[in-house]
């Protein structure tokens, strides 16, 4: 078997970089867009800092990589190889008696070892990431508005505190017609203060707000007894210049340790969540031994029957007849006693135990179908960890043959055809995750069965180009 030479192993290489790192760069872009079109509302109109922002951004990115990788190793595949086959390179390698697979060679060893890569950071990195990304975005959820007044419109982000302002001049932070409402509190009475003119001022630290107002009053509400009574009544007092000071830390943004934080199962990697899935997996065993065990929960015995000299004044007090004859039952349980009132005992006892039992036993159900669905997420993002990976090895194989066959390597034909093939990936993982995660399949058939169905799609393809063989030759008959 002839061997490729090296010059040109490293020329195919060469054409996939630069293909590969624009459908990178083009797929990140897009992936950014879209988180961002997402959470634009999250992030906007809270006052966060720059730097908050950029780490959220930075965060899931991650996630991001581990998307774009496969689908950039498939359209850079599509674009080298439809290149190649363009520019009759690959009939001049098949004259010269090299086999087509040694073409595919050492693009698939490099997708060998990206695959690999994938794998630990999908294992190492992501799920720390993901845990910062989580933690930020709780912090966000909880932090209050930051201060922003807007004209004509009613401000409540400052606690006991209504702002409504007619005319705003940002570049000033000059205000007009100010009217500001002044809530009750244990400190201080209600108030209303209108001024013509303010002026806004906060310091370095951002902590503190001063509004300093000009030409208005305060009409203060005020308790006074007259003739013994207490009394509410209103004082107004007019000012020149009037200042209030407002704390700010309630809006300012505050950091917690990730650490701290519960993980689940898209921030733990693989050996905590094939921890968590044993300790599951041992619960359901402890409840399945527990049921097991307690068979004979339902059956009553004598000793409940309470059948002495005690029983029988009870009987006797009672209205039930106790020298009734018993009732003539299929029961062999029943068929025991001589009496009806032991007889309707007994039913009552059998038939509370059996509701008791068959409670315990919806609960016992209900409990081992909760942990039965969390084993099967665990078990999900686990699969993910190697499925996703193995794509761009399943692509390449895939993209290879296709750009041949097309002969077309520029970037319309290849992203079409990327397209069709990436959207039944996706959303073969999409719904297999989905039906996985509600037990309506297992978890390896969910996270693995695009990569099956692709690879051997791929796979036969290479064949048909490497080899004689043709699949046209199945159908044909002979005569």
């Amino acid at each position: 078997m002839q061997l490729l030479p090296n010059k040109l192993q490293l020329d195919i290489l060469k054409r996939h970089i630069g293909p590969f790192i624009f459908c990178f760069c083009t797929l990140m872009f897009l992936l950014l867009m879209q988180f961002l079109i997402l959470y634009i509302d999250l992030l906007i109109g809270k006052g966060l800092p720059l730097g908050i922002i950029l780490e959220l951004i930075i965060t899931n990115l991650a996630s991001m990589v581990v998307l774009a990788v496969p689908m950039a190793v498939l359209v850079a595949s599509l674009m080298a190889y439809g290149k190649i086959t363009e520019l009759n390179e690959l009939t001049a390698i098949r004259a010269a008696g090299i086999n087509p697979i040694h073409v595919i060679n050492p693009v698939l060893v490099a997708s060998i070892l990206l695959s690999v890569f994938l794998m630990w950071f999908s294992n190492d990195i992501l799920p720390d990431a993901n845990q910062r990304a989580r933690s930020l975005f709780i912090d966000i959820r909880l932090k209050k508005p930051g201060f922003d007044l807007k004209e004509n419109e009613f401000y409540e982000g400052i606690d006991n505190y209504t702002f409504l302002v007619k005319e705003i001049t940002n570049e000033s932070d000059s205000l007009r017609d100010v009217t500001i409402y002044q809530h009750p509190t244990r400190d201080r009475k209600e108030a209303y203060i209108k001024a013509q003119k303010g002026r806004l001022a906060s310091k370095q630290s951002g902590q503190t707000l001063t509004l300093f107002l000009n030409d208005g009053s305060v009409l203060r509400k005020l308790d006074r007894r007259q003739k013994g009574k207490l009394v509410a009544v209103f004082e107004e007092t007019k000012f020149e210049r009037y200042r209030i000071s407002f704390d700010l830390s309630d809006l300012a943004f505050s950091r917690s340790n990730p650490a701290d934080r519960s993980r689940n199962d898209r921030t733990m990697n693989i050996q905590a969540m094939s921890s968590v899935v044993d300790s599951l997996d041992n619960q359901i065993e402890k409840q399945k031994k527990h049921i097991l065990k307690n068979t004979n929960y339902i059956y009553p015995t004598l000793t409940n029957l309470n059948t002495g000299k005690k029983e029988e004044s009870k009987l006797k007090q009672s209205k039930i007849d106790t020298t009734d004859p018993p009732y003539e039952s299929q029961y062999l349980a029943l068929q025991q006693f001589q009496s009806k009132p032991n007889q309707l005992r007994l039913h009552d006892i059998g038939l509370m135990k059996l509701r008791n039992y068959k409670s315990f036993i919806e609960d016992v159900v209900s409990d081992t179908e909760w942990r039965l669905e969390r084993i099967a997420q665990y078990l999900v993002e686990i699969h993910k960890k190697f499925s996703i990976p193995i794509a761009c090895i399943v692509f390449v194989l895939l993209g290879a043959p296709i750009g041949m066959y097309t002969k077309k390597g520029n970037l319309g034909y290849a992203a079409l055809i990327g397209t069709v093939f990436l959207t039944f990936y996706w959303i073969s993982i999409i719904q297999g995750e989905k039906m996985a995660d509600r037990l309506f399949i297992s978890p390896f058939t969910g996270m693995w069965l695009s990569d099956i169905v692709l690879g051997a799609v791929g796979l036969i393809m290479v064949i048909s180009i490497s080899t004689p063989f043709k699949l046209s030759k199945l159908w044909k008959h002979r005569d």
